[in-house]
């Protein structure tokens, strides 16, 4: 059976809130599952398929959603680019150039509405929404999964894992944008469409993503991984970390405080010896600190790799020299980072020798969450909270890793290397400039600095000290336009753009 003209747009890619509609209508099948075997031959192979091509548009696989799109920003996730480049750690290229000026506009913020850097983190996080939704009706569908004989432990971890998915991108999507669309179905005609494209206040984005974490935290099974034969799949620990990342970002400390004592409390996550272990794609599902990262795969069908590391085989980013400056001297984090001779990004290459730079199959995973971060969240806690014994503990653990991490050489950094912070002080300021330090070198390149300089009220002054044109009305980016246009006024444009 063929499905409708209405209902196919609408189960496809949103008409109105997401970019325009035409270019998803032909697009292939989700992985090896197409939409007429999921409507018309349902099974537990095509309704797991569905969950699982929930987690797709969170990789970096080059045209995901259009074929070589540069202008709608579709080639690829856009993280390196609304973080990375506009906090101005990064550089679009080693050699500046023209290629693909509107990365540019993002760096200086000097762009408009219409930059392609905002449709496209639109359109992935809308996606990911999209895809989580369809899979999640199908799954609260008692009738189907009595009719299918899904067993129920796995019809909840697949439960818990989409409510997590779905949280993850209105995080994004409320980081980025404030209000939005808040989606919670699928569509079956156009009224409903219609009716949704309008923004609500982030507040009931925020309560949205607070109530699918908890619905996905009673879903998913105990243990490290969910399943210990895909353990890249959400487990019960990625939705902790989250929990513990929403209320970061709306100043519940104590709540920081303890959601990060309950991962920690798991025993699973800690740091690993060697701060490189983290990324060595030799080492991945091996190590102990990344808690939640996109699996990328090489050599399989559909494609599954790695597409950033092909973009560094053109030229594309290189560190600024305000982000080289920040590294205290012999850290060994730096070469990890950057190597400025050879112009490799190692942590993001997966590997030290650069062999996959150039690859648009790379194996090597993206990493959105380890417990380094996660321990650096709970320093800032304990900070705002006035345990600064606590806190700067934390960050001299973070340190401490770091300075015996060996060398990139197989060495060890000199003595006197990444001393420890004193104990000793009680100054909140001090701390917290420790702090943003710490988490600038230990996380570069690794999509979470604008997000930070914003929410800790920073970015103006941070940012327009490096030369950028960042305004006050900069702390939220622009709803793309076409949305605004699209949606007849529906969708209301952030205030300044």
């Amino acid at each position: 059976m063929k499905l409708t003209f209405p209902i196919r747009i609408a189960t496809a890619c949103m008409v109105v809130v997401l970019s325009s509609c035409d270019k998803y209508l032909d697009r292939p099948p989700i992985g090896q599952i197409n939409e007429d075997m999921i409507t018309t031959d349902p099974s537990v192979t095509t309704v797991t398929a569905l969950a699982d091509a929930a987690y797709v548009p969170l990789s970096s696989t080059l045209n995901l959603l259009g074929d070589w799109a540069w202008n709608d920003g579709l080639v690829i996730r856009n993280d390196f680019i609304i973080e990375d480049i506009a906090s101005g750690d990064m550089l679009k290229k080693w050699a500046p150039d023209g290629d693909q000026a509107w990365m540019d506009e993002v760096s200086s913020f000097n762009f408009t509405a219409q930059n392609p850097a905002f449709n496209g983190t639109w359109a992935y996080a809308f996606e990911g929404i999209t895809r989580a939704n369809r899979a999640i009706a199908q799954l609260e569908n008692q009738e189907l999964m009595a009719q299918i004989g899904m067993d129920a432990a796995l019809r909840n971890r697949l439960l818990g894992e989409l409510y997590f998915l779905r949280a993850f991108n209105y995080f994004d999507l409320v980081v980025n944008f404030g209000d939005a669309p808040l989606l919670l179905q699928p569509f079956t005609d156009f009224n409903e469409i219609y009716e949704a494209a309008k923004r609500v206040p982030k507040e009931e984005i925020w309560q949205q993503i607070q109530t699918d974490l908890v619905n996905a935290e009673g879903l998913l099974p105990a243990g490290k991984y969910a399943d210990a034969n895909a353990p890249w799949r959400v487990s019960q620990g990625a939705v902790l970390a989250l929990q513990a990342k929403v209320a970061l970002y709306n100043g519940r400390w104590q709540q920081v405080v303890d959601k990060v004592a309950e991962l920690e409390q798991l025993g699973y996550y800690h740091l690993n010896a060697n701060y490189f272990d983290n990324f060595d794609v030799g080492k991945e599902f091996a190590e102990n600190e990344v808690v939640f990262a996109y699996d990328h795969r090489q050599g399989v069908v559909p494609r599954r790799g790695n597409g950033l590391t092909a973009l560094m085989g053109w030229g594309f980013v290189a560190p600024s020299a305000d982000f080289l400056a920040e590294f205290e001297p012999n850290d060994p984090r730096l070469a990890y980072t950057v190597d400025t001779e050879n112009q490799n990004i190692y942590k993001l290459l997966g590997a030290t020798n650069g062999g996959n730079k150039g690859n648009e199959d790379a194996p090597n995973n993206r990493i959105f969450i380890r417990w380094a971060d996660i321990l650096l969240w709970k320093a800032e806690a304990l900070n705002e909270l006035g345990n600064y014994p606590a806190s700067i503990s934390i960050i001299n653990e973070v340190r401490a890793r770091a300075r015996t991490t060996p060398t990139i050489d197989g060495g060890q950094a000199p003595a006197g290397t990444l001393p420890a912070r004193s104990t000793a002080v009680t100054d909140p300021a001090q701390i917290k400039q420790w702090l943003i330090h710490e988490r600038r070198v230990e996380l570069g390149f690794e999509s979470h600095r604008l997000s930070d300089l914003r929410r800790w009220q920073l970015a103006e002054e941070v940012l327009s000290a490096l030369g950028k044109n960042f305004r006050p009305y900069n702390y939220l980016y622009p709803i793309p336009q076409n949305e605004v246009d699209k949606s007849g006024g529906t969708i209301v444009q952030n205030e300044g753009y």
